[in-house]
């Protein structure tokens, strides 16, 4: 603005001054406007032209009335501000005020330009009238878009949240998220002091929650027992981050509800306990083992594995396979655990066992690869087919002895018969000689032959039914027969017919 401008606008003995003042302003990073008590534009520095987005002072209006036509005010909720209520219209009416937000926008502009934080000042002449209306202007739009980003977030977030003022402990913000999982109305929590709403009740480290609420400091994650609108409570996790809202230090308050993980944690335990208890009373024989680098290390068996294989627990667990003896061929053994390592999951394996006492034993072992304390096991399950392979035996022997004398039955399949009969235990030889069998092994083979069980035997002889046991498993490993029944044959192809021998009478013709 030229002097002459100044002279017009100015009484001559205020000019100086208003050029004093003039120059002081400019360099200020606010914007100011002078307003004259009737109501004209004086004069407006240029960071209050860059806040309306204008180049000239005439873009303004040369008066209130035009500066409203030319530019639509709001407040932060979108109201527009009624005629009057401008903050040029209320310096004017003679009112003061120390902060005042608008939104400014070009008149019909749906987008706000900006937002202004507006202050008033009036200038007196020697008397005390008002003799000239100073605003001033400080641009906020920066900091009011971060404010509503945040407002928008903070009422998205999912996670339950709330805000205290640190003042006076009273809560200024809420979501939806803390609303929805207390129960609680917004009107239940804004302005309410933290005594009054404690989200630090029953925390379990509260006396350091409360030393860091009263110096601003972040609070660390802790369980609380929040409160909930109907009196319940709830278990949580709550931590607290100091943020400004506007000018104002508050603490950020954000929850974890603990009630679904509590839930899960229950069900699992359940789960785990009803696993144990059919694990323990499943009738097939099962173990747990952890992969070690010496082989499969047993962590639980059943009663099922306990009864089969006659190992008591103590001498089970923390053992592997090798130090146990439980595998009779052992590169069968390294066979399945390779399988098992390599495809987490073994089906249907065929190895001979053995137990603690007596034979060896056909078995078919499964197992599946499974997670137990976030550690990988393996589940095993044990199938004795030891009777169903004598059982087979027993049909071959038993078409052998029917065929016997008939000559015109294929050559070809006798010698698959034979083949069959000698599966069980290759590279053994065959047979042996009555000769060989004497004394109490020789009378156990006279009752097995009239048909008596190995209890029987034991009463008749007054033997325990373990030492029967091994007589008779000494006779199969005699003759190499694999069953009763082949015993029986064998003993009477040696004239052997009952507890007392016949002796002189050799082999049956064929």
């Amino acid at each position: 603005m030229t002097d002459q401008g100044d002279e017009t606008l100015f009484p001559a003995r205020h000019q100086a001054d208003h050029r004093q003042l003039q120059q002081l302003v400019t360099a200020l990073t606010e914007g100011v406007i002078l307003i004259e008590p009737d109501q004209t534009i004086a004069w407006a520095n240029p960071r209050s032209l860059e806040m309306h987005g204008i180049n000239r002072i005439e873009d303004l209006g040369r008066t209130v009335s035009e500066y409203r036509t030319r530019f639509e005010l709001r407040y932060r909720n979108q109201h527009r501000l009624p005629e009057g209520a401008y903050p040029m219209e209320r310096i004017l009416s003679g009112e003061a005020f120390d902060e005042v937000v608008v939104q400014v926008a070009p008149a019909g502009s749906a987008e706000p330009l900006r937002t202004h934080r507006i202050r008033s000042l009036a200038l007196t002449d020697a008397d005390g009238r008002p003799d000239c209306l100073a605003l001033i202007l400080s641009d906020e739009t920066e900091r009011y878009d971060a404010e509503e980003r945040f407002e928008r977030t903070f009422g998205a977030n999912p996670a339950p949240a709330t805000i205290l003022r640190l003042a006076d402990l009273r809560y200024v913000k809420v979501n939806a998220g803390f609303l929805e999982l207390t129960g609680y109305t917004r009107e239940d929590v804004i302005g309410r002091p933290l005594y009054e709403l404690d989200v630090l009740d029953g925390a379990d480290r509260r006396e350091l929650a409360v030393e860091r609420l009263r110096e601003g400091r972040t609070v660390p994650q802790m369980e609380a027992s929040l409160r909930l609108a109907d009196g319940s409570a709830k278990l949580v996790i709550v931590a607290g981050q100091p943020i400004d809202v506007g000018d104002a230090a508050c603490m950020l308050f954000t929850f974890a509800d603990l009630e679904p993980r509590r839930r899960a944690e229950t069900l699992l335990r359940q789960s785990e306990e009803r696993f144990a208890k059919a694990f323990r009373l499943a009738p097939v024989p099962m173990a747990i083992t952890e992969a070690e680098d010496d082989g499969l290390r047993f962590v639980l068996v059943n009663d099922a594995f306990r009864q089969a294989f006659g190992h008591a627990e103590a001498e089970m667990l923390g053992r592997v396979a090798a130090e146990l003896r439980l595998w009779e061929d052992q590169s069968a053994q390294q066979e399945f655990e390779r399988l098992l390592a390599e495809t987490g999951t073994v089906q249907a394996f065929a190895a001979r066992l053995r137990p603690r006492e007596g034979e060896a034993m056909d078995c078919l072992v499964s197992a599946e690869t499974v997670g137990i304390q976030d550690r990988p096991h393996a589940l095993l399950a044990f199938l004795d087919i030891t009777e169903q392979r004598r059982t087979e035996a027993d049909v071959v022997a038993a078409l052998e002895a029917v065929m016997q004398d008939t000559s015109w039955f294929h050559y070809t399949m006798l010698q698959a018969l034979a083949r069959l009969r000698q599966s069980g235990r290759p590279g053994t030889k065959s047979g042996g000689d009555i000769a060989d069998i004497s004394g109490r092994r020789r009378e156990v083979l006279g009752l097995v032959c009239e048909g008596l069980d190995n209890h029987a035997i034991a009463r008749r002889l007054g033997l325990s039914l373990a030492t029967v046991r091994n007589h008779v498993n000494a006779l199969y490993a005699r003759t190499d027969v694999h069953s009763r029944a082949a015993l029986v044959v064998w003993a009477r192809e040696q004239g052997v017919t009952g507890a007392t021998p016949q002796p002189g009478r050799g082999k049956q013709p064929k």
